[in-house]
């Protein structure tokens, strides 16, 4: 049985959107509801947390220095010095029922984040902030945006709209962003939970977090099949991300939103960052944002 460990006993409300800095070997995450960004440091076992006054949905790195988040009110730039943020634009200023929710860049530096309707009416959206700081919609009539991956060729784009309970694959032209010709790849059983947040390892297999599913698993999206899975001690396991000095470290995020008393109990770890190291599988080091 594959060991999950906990590595940061956060209980967040919402623990999301776990990027990995290779260079400076430091792990971003968020904790959505509560206003935080955290950066986790696993040599010094610190976990550094910066209080906000929106809710981010995700967090990168910028190539230039500092961060790129997506927050309430749209993109912003954050000094991570100083805290200040500076907003980029915001392209729901119209939807105040909206936040933004997952992102992360793409293999050629652009920022992807999309947005999620609290009513669940198809009024969100996907958007891609590119890095002459324009944002572009990429897909609309969206209810949960959430999980991304780019194929290890730079040929497909993956992407999850969770109430969907799919994973669809996108023609994806790295020079110019641009997506075409969606196709459904990946079918979750709705007894697994919601697919959440997701990842790509070195063979081109993808990772799923399973709202309401307590675990993480591994997909063929050639094939569609499902070829692995980990229980996590957690009810909803939001996000993943592959990290450490191997990059064989796969880092969970999970939430104690939705959870009442009983299950509290159950999992009294919920809301952690939680660890599976591998003997055999490796990721790829998250992009920075290029501008």
């Amino acid at each position: 049985m594959t060991e999950v460990e906990l590595v940061v006993d956060a209980k967040a409300t919402l623990g999301e959107g776990p990027s990995w800095d290779h260079e400076n070997q430091l792990l971003y995450w968020v904790d959505i509801v509560e206003s935080q960004i955290f950066i986790y440091d696993p040599d010094a076992k610190m976990n550094r947390k910066i209080p906000l006054e929106q809710m981010p949905g995700a967090v990168v790195q910028r190539k230039s220095g500092g961060a790129i988040a997506a927050l309430d009110k749209g993109f912003h730039t954050i000094n991570l010095e100083t805290d200040e943020l500076k907003q980029i634009h915001d392209p729901e200023p119209h939807l105040p029922g909206n936040r933004f929710n997952d992102g992360k860049c793409d293999p050629a530096g652009r920022f992807w984040a999309g947005t999620i309707d609290e009513n669940r009416d198809g009024n969100a959206a996907l958007y891609c902030l590119d890095i002459d700081m324009k944002v572009t919609k990429k897909i609309d009539n969206v209810s949960n945006s959430n999980g991304l991956a780019w194929s290890l060729d730079s040929e497909y784009f993956y992407y999850i709209d969770t109430p969907t309970q799919k994973v669809v694959r996108y023609e994806y032209e790295p020079s110019t962003g641009d997506i075409q010709n969606p196709q459904d790849v990946i079918l979750v059983p709705e007894e697994e939970g919601k697919p959440d947040g997701m990842t790509i390892d070195t063979e081109g297999m993808l990772w799923i977090a399973h709202w309401g599913g307590s675990k993480v698993s591994r997909w063929n999206p050639m094939t569609g099949d499902q070829i692995q899975e980990i229980a996590v001690p957690a009810r909803n396991v939001t996000s993943c991300t592959f990290g450490g000095k191997d990059l064989n470290e796969l880092f969970i995020t999970t939430a104690r939103k939705g959870m009442d008393k009983d299950e509290l109990e159950t999992y009294p770890n919920a809301g952690g960052l939680f660890k599976v190291t591998f003997d055999e599988v490796k990721g790829i080091p998250s992009p920075k944002f290029g501008g």
